[in-house]
């Protein structure tokens, strides 16, 4: 809905203005009306084009939504209210594209919308599992617990991704300094043996000649090589958009080595955990479910979340699906039907998140040593080539002074 800028008289006669949230100016001289105001001008808000192209290219990171998050749960628990609450955080955050994203906040909630509805004028921000949760605490008058958990979450998703950034930061490095490496040697190394052995008509090596062909064609056709880049990441892209291209995508990802393992641990204990956390919140099972499957990540995983949706709207349970999927462990399955016997789903899904915690975080631990051995063969092929471009041409050369 548009934003309206008004002027207005209240009951003392005294002037008063601001920006009321409403579908036309007529329904926003209604609000005015009901907040006990005489409306004197209402003009609609129009938003700078460039602005809003600006505004998809900026982020918010979870370290700054998990702080936010933090901060509203501790005042709301302090008893202040919502708008005085949103008042302060602004007043303290540092980044400008949030800032103005709490005051288009507290604005919008001024101007009669909740505050799940102001949330959701900015869902590259807050996500619909967010705005769920907080929809859910505007129903149940339980925003405090709602925010705690939400926070909870925020930091779960944080820790994760820190770890695995902890974890392929080395690989990441050395495979970079080789690179680098590499690079150098065919740009200045290698073109000088060749300018020797021009003199001596002789034939290189085929692995020098292969270093001087990578440097011919990065010196003379650089250009080619970062269209081809360019048209084949764009093309990939494009191919990911099609059902069939992210279907293929999802399903090499999760059958891929080691890599693969770790994004089904992460994306069920993710998925056990909002699940858990959703129906604790208040929200309805079927929404849950379809909540998951958006936010899933994966087509595959989506799917399978959705197959339990339709079980459970058929008022069926949720393990049979799960062990249908082949997704969820025997042990998972078994957990979930006796949290369904038992009516303690909620619980036992918290336990199957942990077990999938425990389970990824080992992983994780131990990633650098299940990365290593293809690092490591990497590495070998590319110092072997580097050897011998720079090697057999220093054996011919003495080959050729050598006396008769």
């Amino acid at each position: 809905m548009p934003n309206y800028k008004y002027k207005a008289r209240d009951k003392f006669a005294r002037a008063v203005s601001g920006e009321v949230v409403a579908e036309t100016s007529a329904s926003a001289a209604s609000k005015l009306q009901e907040m006990g105001y005489v409306p004197v001008s209402i003009e609609e808000v129009h938003f700078s084009a460039t602005a809003g192209f600006l505004e998809k290219f900026q982020r918010i990171s979870l370290y700054e939504l998990s702080g936010f998050t933090r901060q509203l749960y501790a005042l709301q628990k302090a008893g202040l209210p919502l708008l005085t609450s949103l008042t302060a955080i602004s007043a303290q955050t540092k980044n400008p594209f949030f800032k103005k994203t709490i005051d288009d906040i507290a604005r919008d909630i001024r101007g009669g919308l909740s505050f799940s509805e102001a949330l959701r004028k900015h869902i590259r921000i807050f996500d619909e599992i967010y705005i769920s949760m907080v929809h859910a605490a505007e129903s149940g008058g339980n925003l405090v617990n709602i925010l705690e958990r939400l926070a909870s979450l925020i930091e779960q998703d944080m820790d994760t991704k820190s770890r695995i950034k902890g974890a392929t930061r080395y690989p990441m490095i050395a495979f970079f300094v080789l690179c680098v490496g590499f690079m150098i040697i065919v740009s200045f190394v290698i073109p000088r043996f060749a300018l020797v052995y021009s003199h001596f008509n002789a034939l290189l090596p085929l692995p020098t000649r292969i270093l001087i062909a990578i440097n011919v064609a990065i010196q003379n056709y650089w250009y080619v090589f970062l269209i081809a880049v360019a048209g084949i990441t764009v093309g990939f892209i494009q191919f990911l958009k099609t059902p069939f291209g992210r279907s293929l995508w999802d399903n090499i990802r999760l059958k891929v080595p080691v890599f693969g393992p770790l994004v089904t641990m992460l994306t069920m204990s993710r998925f056990s955990r909002i699940t858990a956390i959703l129906m604790k919140s208040g929200v309805p099972i079927l929404e849950i479910l379809e909540l998951s499957a958006k936010t899933a990540g994966n087509v595959i995983i989506s799917r399978a979340i959705l197959n339990i949706r339709a079980s459970v709207s058929q008022g069926k349970g949720i393990s049979e699906p799960m062990k249908i999927s082949g997704l969820f462990p025997e042990a998972v399955v078994q957990m979930v039907y006796v949290g369904e016997q038992t009516g303690k789903v909620d619980e036992l899904l918290l336990s199957v998140a942990d077990y999938y915690d425990l389970e990824s975080g080992y992983m994780i631990k131990n990633l650098t040593t299940y990365i290593e051995p293809l690092l490591i063969f990497i590495l070998a092929v590319m110092v072997l080539l580097l050897a011998l471009a720079v090697f057999l041409p220093m054996w011919n050369l003495i080959k050729v002074f050598k006396p008769a």
